[in-house]
């Protein structure tokens, strides 16, 4: 018997994936499922145009060229459905390998069910990621592909760890500045809010989805411990810990005040956060997407 036999089999594509939509009309010219801005062969009406400047007889309104009077002949003219590109931007720090399960391991699941979804939908998928420095050796460009989600995963699960978080987002959102694209920002956030705020101005024309992961271990002190030993995650450095309870109502109120910073951010540019903890659930991500729709 091989070693591999008892391995679990990789979840149906139907298990991770999650629906999701973009607010307004894509502009991309690839045929699609999400409303478009340009003209094309779909199904929702555009307007009126004369036959000779789109010679297509199929789509004649004889009412609509009775009723111009004007001696010519118009055709119906319709919104086609667009193709968009969904890119995860993943922070790879040394923090993003803590917790249980570790913080990039969810972040690995959720860019595999990213690739199976754009995939579904007839959408590009790619991935790029950053430490303190753009990561070259995580970069996937967008292309549509059945195994791109699987290969995005793969790489993060074997990725190195690095350092700095944060400080490499700038860097590897820069060729994104202008450019029409769902961008998933997956990261713990441990960063300066200035360099948040900067990341997120370079995305203006994107739909910016960011992902909060937090692992349960840095959301609340052990329980039933008074004397802790905690390793930071970006420095390494051990740190003994008395854990008061005066310290650990202090840990609740930095962490409510750490989201409160986050949200002010996000809030300020029309951006709506999604906070995860433990493994991926695609049934959050798909409701983050409906509640868009109220």
């Amino acid at each position: 018997m091989s070693a591999g036999a008892h391995d679990p089999a990789p979840p149906a594509i139907d298990e991770i994936t999650f629906h999701y939509r973009v607010d307004g009309r894509a502009g991309g010219r690839r045929p699609g499922a999400h409303a478009g801005r340009t003209g094309g062969t779909g199904n929702v009406f555009l307007d009126h145009a004369r036959l000779f400047d789109h010679p297509d007889p199929r789509r004649l309104d004889l009412r609509a060229s009775l009723r111009a009077g004007a001696g010519e002949w118009l055709v119906r003219t319709y919104r086609q459905r667009a193709a968009i590109t969904l890119l995860a931007v993943v922070d790879v720090s040394a923090s993003m390998a803590c917790g249980a399960p570790r913080k990039r391991d969810v972040a690995a699941d959720f860019v595999t069910a990213m690739g199976d979804s754009a995939f579904s939908a007839g959408d590009t998928a790619g991935l790029l990621a950053f430490d303190g420095e753009t990561r070259d050796d995580l970069f996937q460009p967008p292309r549509h592909s059945r195994v791109i989600g699987q290969a995005m995963g793969a790489q993060l699960r074997a990725a190195q760890p690095g350092s700095t978080a944060g400080y490499g987002a700038l860097a590897t959102l820069q060729p994104l500045a202008g450019r029409e694209a769902m961008v998933f920002l997956v990261s713990d956030f441990h960063w300066p809010l200035e360099q948040v705020a900067a990341a997120l101005d370079l995305l203006g024309r994107a739909w910016v989805v960011p992902l909060v992961l937090w692992g349960e271990q840095e959301m609340q002190p052990p329980p039933g411990q008074n004397f802790v030993r905690l390793r930071d995650a970006e420095s390494g450095r051990l740190r003994s810990l008395w854990l008061t309870p005066r310290l650990r109502r202090q840990w609740q109120e930095h962490l409510a005040e750490r989201r409160r910073q986050l949200d002010a951010v996000f809030a300020a540019r029309q951006i709506r956060p999604l906070y995860l903890s433990g493994q991926y659930d695609p049934a959050r991500l798909s409701q983050y997407f409906l509640d868009g729709q109220r």
